[in-house]
């Protein structure tokens, strides 16, 4: 029987499955879903068993058709059929060899004995039913059988006997009541022996509390004695088990007996549900009273089934709700008492196993019932919105157990040894008969027991005592016979040592083992909808929100819901998305209280900022004056820091209410750092971190205030603030949990240097780069904007439209400063790609209409139809480009100068090392990455890229020297036409001219390819000279001034031929004569 334990249970989980699999229209056999098939299917329901495969061929032709794959696909049905009445043949000869050897039952002495054959009997009842109520039994059957004929010319062996079975089981409880009809006293004998048990189990929520159940604080001058009974393992023992052994058998047998029948009758008091397997349940009063309508003289058991029904629709819920109220209470105290003192743990062991035991009743009653609630006037007695908790503490004493196995184990070692040893020896010593065989079982007790030391647990040695306990099985088995030469029932006090040692052997090996079996809640994993609607309910209670992480830990239990033998009945990745699914509620939850706080603290930040104390400055500067009265209705500004003034702390703000929130989030965290779902670690501060960085990200985007049709744009000194604020902000996440923020800002920061985001999100490095191209530098290429070298900044242009923006507010130094920390140095790099890619456009456009040499000659005297103020715009937007970059590295210079000083030594002395005579790709590679720093480069590493992209292999390098020769000088013989603009004069407030003028002087020249002029090019700027003769003395000043500037510099260096050509710009001394 202890052998065949598992394979009755593997035919009782089969066939709940395969009641599920026909029950199901998405599992239903694909051949009983097939159209063509109706006709069989319709035929062998009305003539099973009987079957003519002949004579209605017709109608079978289906499965003529298909025989093979009908028979594949009902075989496995077939089979597992065909186990159930091997099964039942099994039990028959079983339960007959119990009846002919009259054995005693009492789960009081023989435990595992009793446990043992009333569990037989309960798998094989809940087997029946459950196969009962497969509706498509006949036609798999039928089916199977037909194509087996036609297959091999005959019928299955087997088939006559499997359909009387299925007809005997049409009313499955009246074939049981006759079948148990010969079993009827040894079965009574084992259930009235639950009569001082179940009782003292079953009791309401009231006497539980005056007796103090589960309190260690009660009696405090015991609490270091061990806690020990007659009846240690019932003390544990799953009501729900019970239960269903009570009612199972006690109508089936139709309770010859009082007692049974007092039993019986609490049972039915005790709710509307029972368990057949998984999530199939049993209407306890509906099948009792449609029993014994049938049945002659039992109209007053009809009477009591209704009597207990509307007792138990009328205060079972709020029984049983109490209970819970009780235990939630009572382990969180036991849990607060052992954490403070885990050597408690060793003598106080059982409380913690009644407690899971206790709870884990409750839970799963309530979920039975929850979904199967029945009509009554008080619901909410079926709702529990603080389940949450009672999960939380009996996964916290779970954990205690685990943590502090060592000190039971070693606790229960000595207590084996130095008292359980002794009280046996004594007890074999004390008995009057003891034959060979019990002896030498017994002997070899005291002798195992006798041996264990301390060191074995310091040694880490690793303790199996399964066979102590079988022998004790063993032993129970010989001893309960009739006519036993040693009857356990005459020695009880052998009984109960022993089952003592079981259990204080279970604390030795097993103690895990033993925690899962009394806190199993794995029957959650059949019932996902209430599991959810709890979980729901119980985040909905703000003192509740601490104990949410008890839900996604609760999912490690699922994979204890499945048998080893049918483990494709448990779903792996629904379990999985359930846990993930809590996990990212909470996550979600927590996440929003943080950037609320964050969002709360960057609102107060934004009051000290300097541009919102204009209206404070001016009260201070009137303050002697009569303060004005404010006119009715108008309320008065607060000043910032308002908020913290309290008369009364007893007056919570919102902020208050989300720190509350917060530290209750958090506080469930607590729980534990990892646990293992099917084999998945998960480890939730994960969940959190990446709903943190993905709403942060989005956070930080939406705080740039970014508008592309009105082009407006946060300034990156407000976005820099904001960030500060909620990093700073983040940062105190940790005195609530412990998480990594620095990586996560990193990340988030570091993401959003980039163009997009992990996500494919834009950033504000996109955002900025594309509102500085399409705002500022457009409007300083159109000349409404200039740039200031005195102010190092783009100031606005007077002009009679207003401005969208003032260019200063976002060019200034502390503004790029800003902006090189938002974004770094791999967001100006992309910044300055984009920058050259608009240079490269520039140039293209420059070298499209002006590469004929002859025209560019001709332009002397033709300047209007070459359109030369078309090259001094393109110029012009080059050199408001390069400005602009040069201004951004600066910045970044000094940003890097300050968060990495040691890091800028050795990138600044890579200049030292670079020379005209050194190799042009490593000369690129280090001003790469001094210009990545932010240091000024004598070759642009940026632009060398950007122009050697435009290069293909028909380019030649001579026609590039030309027309770079020939565009050098175009640009100056344009000059003249520059001066003669309104915007050519000197502006002493912003240190130059017209954008064109500066900018282009200093700028343009390294943007085109410059080498040693030719005599054409000289003649041309002779010709220049000529020109400049003709013209007044103030325009020649301006065009004078111009050029001084344009040639100011005589080692001018450089620029680009190609990608590895580069020579130093030499002014020609002739050419300075000319001028």
């Amino acid at each position: 029987m202890w052998r065949n334990k598992y394979a009755k249970q593997t035919f009782s989980v089969n066939v709940s499955r395969y009641s599920d699999t026909c029950t199901d229209s998405k599992q239903r056999p694909s051949i009983l879903a097939d159209k063509a098939m109706e006709p069989a299917v319709k035929y062998i329901n009305k003539k099973f068993p009987n079957i003519d495969f002949r004579g209605n061929i017709q109608n079978l032709t289906a499965i003529q058709r298909q025989k093979s794959q009908v028979l594949s696909a009902t075989s496995s049905y077939y089979d597992s059929f065909l186990d159930v009445i091997e099964f039942r043949d099994h039990v028959y000869e079983l339960l007959n060899t119990i009846d002919a050897c009259q054995c005693f039952f009492d789960i009081a002495i023989n435990f595992d004995f009793t446990k043992s054959y009333l569990d037989l009997i309960i798998i094989y009842i809940s087997v029946i039913i459950t196969l009962s109520r497969i509706d498509d039994k006949k036609a798999l059957m039928g089916m199977f059988n037909c194509a087996h004929e036609m297959t091999n010319g005959a019928s299955d062996p087997s088939y006559p006997r499997l359909g009387q079975m299925v007809l005997e089981y049409e009313h499955p409880w009246k074939k049981l009541t006759e079948e148990f009809g010969p079993h009827t006293r040894t079965v009574t004998s084992a259930l009235l022996s639950l009569k001082m048990v179940y009782p003292r189990r079953n009791l309401p929520a009231e006497q539980w509390r005056s007796a103090q159940l589960l309190s260690l604080l009660s009696t405090p001058g015991a609490m270091l004695e061990p806690t020990a009974c007659d009846t240690m393992a019932c003390e544990y023992l799953p009501m729900e088990v019970m239960e269903r052994w009570i009612i199972s058998k006690s109508f089936s047998l139709l309770m010859p007996y009082l007692a049974s029948q007092e039993l019986w009758k609490m049972a039915l008091r005790s709710g509307l549900y029972v368990t057949l397997a998984r999530d199939e349940v049993l209407n306890i009063h509906k099948v009792s009273e449609d029993l014994f309508d049938g049945i002659k003289g039992y109209g007053k058991r009809v009477a009591d089934i209704k009597e207990c029904r509307e007792y138990v629709i009328a205060n079972c819920g709020a029984l049983h709700r109490e209970r819970r109220h009780f235990l939630r209470g009572a382990l969180k105290e036991l849990f607060n008492v052992l954490e403070d003192e885990p050597g408690l743990l060793g003598p106080k062991a059982l409380f913690v196993f009644m407690a899971l035991s206790f709870s884990r009743d409750e839970v799963l009653w309530l979920v039975r019932h929850s979904e199967n609630m029945p009509k009554i006037k008080t619901p909410e007695d079926y709702v529990d919105n603080q389940m949450a908790e009672l999960l939380f503490y009996m996964e916290k004493l779970k954990a205690l157990m685990k943590k502090h196995n060592k000190v039971i184990q070693r606790y229960h070692l000595q207590y084996l040894s130095q008292f359980d040893a002794l009280v046996l020896n004594d007890t074999i010593q004390n008995m009057h008969v003891c034959p060979e065989e019990e002896s030498v079982l017994m002997s070899s007790f005291v002798s195992t027991l006798s041996a264990l030391s301390v060191k074995q647990v310091d040694n880490k040695e690793e303790f199996d005592f399964r066979p102590v306990r079988l022998d004790w099985l063993r032993l129970q088995a010989y001893t309960s016979v009739n006519k036993a030469p040693l009857p356990i029932k005459d020695y009880p006090d052998l009984a109960k040592v022993m089952n003592l040692i079981q259990f204080h052997t279970r604390m030795v090996d097993s103690v895990e083992e033993l925690v899962q079996e009394t806190s199993d809640v794995s029957i959650l994993g059949f019932y996902p909808r209430v599991f959810e609607k709890m979980f729901n309910q119980s985040s909905e209670e703000m003192t509740m929100k601490r104990y949410l992480m008890s839900f996604p830990a609760a999912c490690a239990h699922f994979k204890h819901c499945g048998h080893p033998l049918c483990p494709e009945e448990v779903s792996v990745q629904s379990t999985l998305r359930l846990c993930v699914s809590f996990l990212e509620q909470i996550a979600k939850q927590t996440s929003n209280v943080v950037l609320e706080i964050c969002a709360e603290q960057c609102n107060l930040n934004d009051q000290l900022l300097p541009k919102h104390c204009a209206e404070t400055i001016s009260a201070a500067r009137h303050r002697k004056q009569k303060k004005p009265v404010p006119k009715k209705g108008e309320v008065q500004k607060e000043k910032p820091g308002a908020e913290s003034l309290r008369k009364d702390r007893s007056v919570v703000t919102n902020v208050d209410k989300m720190h509350l929130m917060l530290t209750e989030l958090c506080s469930t965290y607590s729980l534990c750092t990892d646990f293992t779902v099917f084999d998945h670690i998960v480890v939730p501060a994960e969940f959190l971190l990446s709903h943190l960085e993905t709403r942060l990200t989005e956070i930080i985007v939406r705080m740039a205030n970014y508008n592309q049709t009105t082009q407006e744009i946060a300034r990156p000194s407000d976005l820099l603030a904001g960030i500060r604020v909620y990093t700073a902000t983040l940062h105190s996440l940790s005195s609530y949990i412990s998480v990594d923020v620095t990586r996560l800002v990193r990340s988030v920061l570091l993401q959003q240097t980039q163009p997009v985001d992990s996500q494919g999100g834009q950033t504000i490095t996109t955002l900025y780069t594309n509102w500085f191209l399409e705002s500022l530098l457009r409007q300083a290429s159109n000349s409404l904007i200039v740039h200031c070298p005195t102010m190092l900044c783009f100031v606005n242009q007077t002009t009679d439209n207003e401005q969208a923006f003032r260019a200063e507010e976002f060019s200034d130094v502390s503004e790029l400063r800003a902006l090189a920390e938002l974004i770094g140095p791999y967001g100006l790099k992309f910044l300055s790609e984009n920058l050259m890619w608009h240079i490269t456009s520039q140039v293209t456009e420059l070298k499209v209409k002006y590469d004929d040499p002859l025209k560019t000659t001709d332009f002397i005297q033709w300047p209007a139809e070459l359109c030369a103020e078309n090259v001094l715009k393109r110029m012009t937007i080059i050199g408001v480009i390069l400005s602009f970059k040069s201004m951004a590295e600066d910045c970044l210079q000094d940003i890097l100068h300050k968060h990495c000083p040691y890091l800028m030594g050795p990138i600044k002395c890579l200049n030292n090392i670079i020379s005209p005579e050194t190799d042009i790709k490593v000369t690129l590679r280090a001003f790469e990455l001094m210009s990545a720093a932010g240091l000024p480069c004598d070759i642009n590493p940026a632009l060398v890229a950007a122009i050697s992209s435009m290069h293909t292999d028909n380019t030649s390098i001579e026609e590039e020297y030309k027309l770079s020769c020939l565009l050098l000088v175009y640009i100056a013989v344009s000059l003249p036409t520059l001066a003669l603009d309104s915007n050519s004069c000197y502006n002493r407030e912003h240190g130059g001219a017209y954008a064109i003028i500066h900018l282009h002087l200093k700028q343009t020249l390294l943007t085109v390819i410059t080498m040693v002029l030719h005599p054409e090019t000289l003649c041309l700027l002779a010709s220049l000279c000529i020109i400049l003769s003709s013209l007044t003395d103030v325009v020649r000043g301006k065009v004078c001034w111009l050029m001084r500037n344009t040639f100011l510099l005589r080692d001018f260096c450089l620029q680009i031929t190609s990608a590895d050509v580069m020579l130093p710009f030499k002014c020609s001394g002739s050419l300075s004569k000319s001028l």
